[in-house]
């Protein structure tokens, strides 16, 4: 059996939404990496796919999408960039202190709580 183009396109849609509603969940104050998003995602480890499609966000979008960072909490988005000056500008807001381009995920890092069985 041959799969279909919109099997493709339903998977990435489930992908997407998954991804989303994990991002939706972050709280305020808190950040987490690319990779972190993708495992907490059920996505696996998928930290360039998040990227790049958090990256194609529409720009009104209510998504926390300055929450996310990269690994050890680096500011992925370029200093001077509409963009990264926005990620900046929005972590600072909610009180999450931003240092030579990094933030210090031991202090800020979100951890939601592992569901216990």
């Amino acid at each position: 059996m041959t799969e279909q183009p919109h099997d493709r396109d339903s998977e990435a849609q489930i992908r997407r939404t998954a991804l989303y509603s994990t991002l939706a969940q972050v709280p305020e104050g808190k950040v987490v990496s690319y990779g972190q998003l993708a495992e907490l995602a059920g996505l696996g480890r998928a930290a360039r796919w998040v990227g790049r499609t958090l990256s194609q966000l529409p720009g009104d979008t209510k998504l926390p999408w300055h929450r996310v960072l990269g690994a050890g909490g680096r500011i992925s988005l370029p200093v001077g960039s509409p963009s990264g000056d926005e990620q900046r500008a929005r972590l600072r807001m909610e009180g999450i202190t931003v240092l030579n381009n990094r933030v210090d995920i031991q202090r800020h890092g979100w951890r939601p709580v592992e569901h216990s069985g």
